[in-house]
């Protein structure tokens, strides 16, 4: 049995690393993000309730109403989601 073992660390994602991870989840790559496609980046950085989340996300961040989070709209859902405190290991 090791006398030490290292703790995992955990580092805090900026907003470009929480914007580019989100932009890997635009899986038809039409430039803009779905309630779906939003459900499934929430649910890989481990979130429960992803559907919730998601949903609760996108009414925060889609500005004109189309149901989808576009580029110009990126910056307000990466504002909102950093209040969840996602890291890396």
């Amino acid at each position: 049995m090791p006398v030490w073992s290292p703790r995992s660390t955990s580092y805090p994602l900026s907003e470009e690393q929480l914007k580019g991870l989100l932009n890997r989840y635009d899986t038809n790559g039409d430039g803009k993000l779905s309630k779906n496609e939003l459900k499934a980046a929430f649910r890989s950085l481990g979130l429960h309730f992803s559907g919730w989340r998601a949903g609760k996300a996108l009414r925060h961040a889609d500005a004109n109403g189309d149901g989808y989070v576009s580029e110009d709209e990126m910056k307000e859902l990466v504002k909102y989601a950093m209040k969840w405190g996602f890291t890396i290991n």
